[in-house]
């Protein structure tokens, strides 16, 4: 690229040299004609000046011929001093005039303009003198008469006498040497303009040839370079139509370049792209944030302080999808991939060279094998879910799975017009799906996991979107038909190891208990104002069994679902249990119980006990402590939960109320404990500041809360703030 610029400033360095050449030639003419028409006009000045004299000298004659006849006459008479004065002023322009021919020097006309004469030969010099002499002779004789001419009381008539035979003798000597001066400048002027005129035509000769002899050669070096720019356009288009990849050249301004590679048209999918706007191509492509980014990206591609390895990991253009923008359902959307280079003139960025490719095939393929190996690691997680736990919890799960989505279905099939029913059917949805999320957590299922808080994710923007239409609901159907997915591969791998293993082996080994330390806060359930009791009773009634080893199975459930939320939220607890594996629990409470009692150990953890830090400064153990117990009677089965940790802070929901917009700060210091605590029931309120897969949606609680009512049973909440919170939950047995 160097050795090309350097070649091109020659070509200019010539051509600009023969230009000045050129010029140079015409403003030398132009000059010499500037010179010489000012010689010319001097010279006329100079055959101007000896006629003017010649004319003044006969003037002289006559006026002083005039006087000698008029002699006697009054002096003061008009005539005579109009002539004594013309006769004055003849005779002060003879002198000065014959002294400038002499001397070649600068006169001035009669209408004030002064004119430089120039010096004139000896010949002419000779008839000037002569003339001069003549006039010497003539000159003193007129001073003379005129002095006194004027005066009345001075006889200045022999004065007159001498000028006038003087003049009769001098004036004709004088006129000719003045025509024979005349004939001299005139000649000599004439052979000048002969010379002038010689040169000229000779210098419009040599500057017109000059002219032929530069376009001749100029005209072939441009058809010397026109054909050379056009061998290296025909290598470079062939080049360009034969690579499979998009190229082409970006400026500042992110236009494409005239030239571009054939196959930048079916990559892109435009018909026409040289000199567009490469921004303009894109918009509508890829989305606007991209497209600014591209901007920036290419702007930093041009600052020659920013290093171009650097910047490149910043490519925004990196296997980027290209929008199908032609309206075709047919076309589908592409992915390109685009790479930046500089190219440098010298030392300075002169364009950025694109580099395009369809990695479309590759991208699907990747998306493949990454669908396939998350396929894989989904069948090992449940494989390993299946090999780790009681066959009996898993087929209860895949049980409750299936009434979930059940439900799911059957609300969504419910007609509902008006914003009240829609908003009951988002909740109900939203209860149902938090259970099953909760069940899947405490298994490990995180493929489950995962789908039911995406799921979560819409209908919590659901609840913020304000009004509600049938057609929001739609799009859960696909998140249910991933989760059956998900059971029925459950359910057939689980089949498969039954059939393979002994019957002796249905259950696995209890995991141990284990206090699990972590670093790092989390939001506050709620922290209380000294002690509060509410009690809540709602409707609802079924049963389970704890007893033999599904119960030391299903502790081993909840201390490893325990432990693997503090995990999460950067806290450590230890869950003591009481009585769990002594109490019968009827059947018709088994799955009421497992949700109850996982949204409760859910609620402890993320909302209950604070972090390590937060505990050590308040002077309690790093180690968070909950208890989990139940207990029956005739009629009823109590789970009672509680927490050592920071309890139930009033004030806290109190403000989280107002910041929220549910209630004025006025409207909001009205409201007593117990109205307070029922808002933690409420569906979509939580204290949390920021939602995770533990909580912060503001579910968990609304599910205890439909799940007692559901059964008919009653719900206590005992809190002390900074030490404890309590729950108790009644459901009668028959």
């Amino acid at each position: 690229m160097a050795t090309t610029h350097n070649i091109e400033n020659k070509r200019y360095r010539s051509l600009i040299v023969s230009i000045a050449l050129f010029l140079s030639l015409i403003g030398a003419l132009l000059a010499f004609t500037f010179y010489t028409s000012s010689l010319l006009e001097r010279n006329t000045v100079l055959i101007d000046q000896t006629n003017q004299v010649a004319n003044s000298a006969q003037a002289v004659i006559k006026d002083l011929f005039d006087l000698d006849n008029s002699y006697g006459e009054d002096t003061n008479s008009p005539h005579i001093q109009r002539v004594l004065e013309r006769l004055k002023q003849d005779t002060a322009l003879i002198t000065s005039s014959i002294n400038a021919i002499e001397q070649g020097g600068e006169i001035t006309d009669i209408d004030g303009k002064r004119y430089n004469l120039p010096s004139i030969n000896s010949q002419s010099q000779t008839q000037i003198t002569a003339a001069n002499e003549q006039w010497q002779l003539l000159e003193p004789k007129i001073q003379a008469y005129l002095k006194d001419a004027d005066n009345i009381m001075v006889d200045s008539s022999d004065e007159l006498t001498q000028a006038v035979e003087q003049a009769k003798t001098s004036s004709l000597l004088i006129n000719d040497s003045l025509d024979q001066l005349t004939d001299e400048v005139f000649i000599n002027a004439e052979r000048q303009a002969n010379t002038i005129r010689l040169i000229q035509i000779l210098g419009v000769a040599a500057i017109f040839a000059y002219f032929l002899i530069f376009v001749f050669f100029f005209v072939r070096r441009l058809r010397d370079t026109d054909a050379e720019a056009l061998a290296a356009r025909r290598e470079t288009q062939e080049i360009m139509e034969t690579v499979n990849t998009g190229l082409f050249l970006l400026d500042k301004d992110l236009n494409i370049g005239q030239q571009h590679s054939r196959a930048l048209n079916g990559i892109i999918g435009e018909d026409r792209l040289s000199g567009e706007n490469f921004a303009d191509v894109l918009r509508g492509r890829i989305s606007d944030k991209d497209l600014k980014t591209t901007r920036q990206f290419i702007e930093q591609l041009y600052n020659p302080r920013v290093k171009e390895k650097l910047v490149d990991s910043l490519n925004p253009l990196h296997k980027v999808m290209l929008h199908n923008t032609s309206g075709e359902e047919s076309t589908t959307n592409r992915y390109l991939d685009f790479k930046f280079s500089r190219v440098y003139e010298d030392k300075d960025i002169a364009r950025i060279l694109v580099n395009v490719n369809d990695v479309s095939d590759a991208v699907y393929l990747e998306q493949r094998l990454e669908k396939e190996r998350s396929q894989n690691d989904m069948q090992i997680e449940m494989l390993t879910t299946i090999l780790n736990v009681n066959p009996k919890i898993i087929n209860e799960f895949i049980n409750n799975t299936k009434v979930h989505i059940d439900k799911m279905n059957n609300i969504l099939k419910n007609p509902g017009s008006s914003q009240f029913e829609l908003e009951g059917k988002l909740n109900a949805i939203y209860r149902e799906m938090h259970s099953l999320k909760g069940e899947a957590s405490a298994l490990k299922l995180h493929s489950f996991t995962k789908i039911a808080s995406d799921a979560e994710d819409k209908l919590d923007a659901l609840q913020n979107q304000g009004k509600l239409s049938g057609n929001n609901f739609l799009p859960l159907a696909v998140h249910l038909d991933d989760l059956l997915s998900l059971s029925n591969t459950i359910e057939t791998l689980g089949e498969r190891i039954n059939q393979a293993a002994p019957k002796s082996h249905a259950s696995a080994q209890p995991m141990k208990k284990a206090a699990v330390a972590a670093s790092s806060s989390s939001a506050s359930h709620a922290s209380a104002a000294n002690q509060s009791v509410a009690t809540a009773s709602f409707a609802g009634g079924n049963n389970i069994d704890l007893s033999d080893d599904v119960a030391d199975e299903q502790l081993a459930y909840y201390q490893d679902f325990a432990q693997d939320i503090a995990v999460r939220q950067a806290k450590q607890v230890q869950l003591n249990d009481h009585n769990l594996a002594h109490v019968t629990i009827p059947e018709c409470l088994k799955k009421p119980v497992r949700e109850i009692s996982i949204q409760l150990l859910r609620n402890a953890v993320v909302h209950g006990i604070e972090s390590p830090e937060a505990r050590q400064a308040a002077g309690k153990s790093a180690v968070g402590s909950i208890d989990l117990e139940m207990q029956r009677d005739a009629q009823n089965l109590i789970i009672v939960l509680q927490d050592d940790g920071q309890g139930i802070n009033y004030e806290g929901i109190r403000n989280k109320l107002i910041a929220d917009g549910r209630y004025s700060s006025e409207e909001a210091s009205t409201l007593t404990e117990g109205e307070l605590l029922k808002t933690l029931f409420t569906s979509g309120f939580s204290t949390k500041e920021h939602a995770d897969e533990d909580g912060g949606r503001g579910v968990g609680l609304d599910v205890i809360k439909a799940l007692v009512k559901e059964y008919d049973g009653k719900l206590n909440v005992n809190s002390e703030l900074g030490k404890m919170t309590r729950f108790v939950i009644t459901l009668p047995t028959a």
